[in-house]
């Protein structure tokens, strides 16, 4: 028999159970279930609080995991794979309840940062889970399908959490999401045990830095709309000689992360054990692909934030109509996370990623010169589609491709930094896109309304054209109407805010284009798929002191 043909027989005959993989999914699919986008009116409504606390209590748990996600994934290996699985599963599970029981936002907000820690433990643990139970191509399809699982919790929450929103309540949905962690801690059992590192040495120093300059950087990256950029606005919590503590925490979290970095380096050069090790991060190569991911999930995010607000703002959909309108989008993504793996064979991942990337920015492009103020147009939906195809290869294929490059048994290390990518970048993402969003809406505004003859200076500060956000018709023709303005100011006041509304997110959206081009250079640089399997646990030499 010729060796391909033996190693066709050995991949049959080691073909492993999907069992883990489902339980790996479910969880998957438990972690990132957001039932908060079309929950907000009834939780502002029940528990009488500003939509703002409901952002601070959903960016709480991604700025918790974000945090502790490093030292997450030492603690997996130190207690046991199986356990931090059931940590991550259980604790969430708790925290959806208080959440479900809630009576103000203080609990809310508390809850999401339990949750988020314990996610930080549990994510990691995910990948080490696939790397032990499968081989080979089995291993590849894995992970495209472990990727495709964040996709698929996002349609599941957008019909479930819709529909409960609109009948029984807001309520029950943190309710299923107890349910499927109840679910889950039982699944769990039916994992193979992976013995613990009970001697694995934890960085103290190293878990304290990487989490404040995640903590930091989410901070900063949250406020910049809000407040300010450079200036200070009135929102900002405090101001320094009148300049925002946007760039200040910005700059401070990079040099938390450097001090991070060279403090790593010292350990490993000392044969000390690391928090995180930097082989990850090797070569030019691997780097890369870190790049690539960053790229990805920051033009990925911020997307679908601005097809949201797009479709809520200018188009005037409902919290549920948009939720559907969306869903092709997703659901391509996770077509194209489970599939993707099939082109492993055929071609590299650098030829996948920068075809990819174009499509990318070919699909923002699309949808920037397409969108209108009327709904309807099939290309916004094939532009979307698109999109969500091209999103979904990149996504599983960097972190397929960052994990079977990594030199030793680290696909904890490679779980745990692909949680803090996504989160960061994610964050970063939304915030940027709005920040750009907005600001080029005041300056188109406030540019218009000055050279329009209708428009008198005193319409304009009754208006205050110089602060405006996006609102929808319905809320503008509100502002409007509770100034002087005669009816030829109103329809030309609102003219102008339409126009710039569109061109802002027209906009915003050929600048993420422009950046997903941008991804093709580091693209080409990206590692080859790795022979053989990927290893799992941490080296000997992890394991004490030198």
């Amino acid at each position: 028999m010729s060796t391909s043909g033996k190693t066709a027989a050995a991949d049959l005959e080691t073909a492993a159970s999907w069992l883990p993989l489902i339980i790996v999914m479910l969880c998957q699919v438990q972690l990132s279930f957001n039932a908060w986008n079309v929950s907000i009116n009834g939780i502002t409504a029940d528990l009488d609080i500003p939509p703002t606390a409901v952002g601070t209590a959903l960016t709480t748990g991604t700025f918790a995991m974000a945090s502790f996600v490093l030292l997450g994934a030492k603690l997996g290996a130190k207690i046991g794979v199986r356990l931090a699985f059931q940590i991550g599963v259980i604790i969430p599970a708790i925290a959806a309840l208080l959440i479900a029981t809630a009576q103000n936002g203080t609990m809310l907000i508390a809850a999401q940062f339990l949750s988020g820690m314990a996610i930080a433990i549990a994510a990691p643990a995910l990948t080490v889970i696939i790397a032990s139970n499968y081989h080979g191509k089995q291993q590849g399809q894995a992970i495209g399908f472990l990727a495709s699982a964040i996709p698929l919790a996002q349609v599941v929450s957008i019909l479930i959490a819709g529909v409960f929103a609109s009948t029984i309540g807001w309520r029950w949905s943190f309710v299923m999401v107890a349910t499927i962690g109840a679910v889950n801690f039982l699944l769990s059992w039916k994992l193979s045990a992976i013995a613990p590192q009970k001697n694995l040495v934890i960085d103290g120093r190293g878990a304290m830095l990487s989490s404040v300059a995640v903590l930091l950087l989410s901070v900063g990256f949250t406020g910049l709309n809000s407040w300010g950029l450079f200036e200070a606005s009135s929102n900002a919590p405090f101001n320094i000689l009148g300049l925002s503590p946007v760039p200040f925490l910005l700059v401070l979290g990079v040099v938390f992360f450097q001090w991070f970095f060279r403090w790593t380096r010292d350990r490993m050069d000392s044969g000390s054990v690391p928090l995180f090790s930097l082989d990850v991060l090797k070569s030019n190569k691997e780097r890369a692909v870190t790049y690539c991911m960053a790229i990805m999930l920051f033009v990925g995010t911020a997307a679908s934030f601005l097809i949201p607000l797009y479709m809520q703002t200018v188009q005037g959909f409902s919290g549920i109509k948009t939720s559907l309108s969306i869903i092709p989008y997703t659901i391509s993504i996770f077509i194209a996370n489970t599939l993707v793996s099939r082109l492993y064979d055929r071609c590299s991942p650098g030829q996948i990623a920068r075809v990819c990337f174009v499509i990318v920015a070919a699909a923002m492009s699309l949808l920037a010169f397409t969108i209108h103020n009327e709904w309807g147009q099939i290309v916004i939906v094939i532009g979307l589609v698109t999109l969500g195809l091209a999103q979904g290869c990149i996504v599983a294929l960097v972190f397929n491709t960052l994990l079977t490059a990594a030199p030793k048994e680290l696909a904890g290390d490679v779980g745990a930094w692909r949680g803090l990518t996504h989160n960061l970048s994610g964050s970063a993402g939304i915030a940027v896109a709005t920040a750009l969003a907005v600001g080029f809406l005041g300056f188109g505004v406030s540019r218009d309304a000055a050279t329009n003859p209708v428009i008198t200076p005193e319409l304009s500060a009754q208006v205050n054209f110089d602060n405006i956000n996006f609102l929808t018709n319905d809320q503008l023709a509100g502002v409007i109407g509770r100034t002087t303005a005669t009816p030829d100011q109103k329809a030309a006041a609102i003219t102008i805010f339409e126009d710039n509304r569109l061109n802002a997110l027209r906009a915003t959206m050929l600048i993420l284009a422009l950046l997903a081009l941008l991804a093709v250079v580091p693209a080409g640089r990206m590692p080859d798929f790795r022979e053989g399997d990927i290893p799992v646990g941490y080296p000997e030499d992890d394991l004490a002191d030198a």
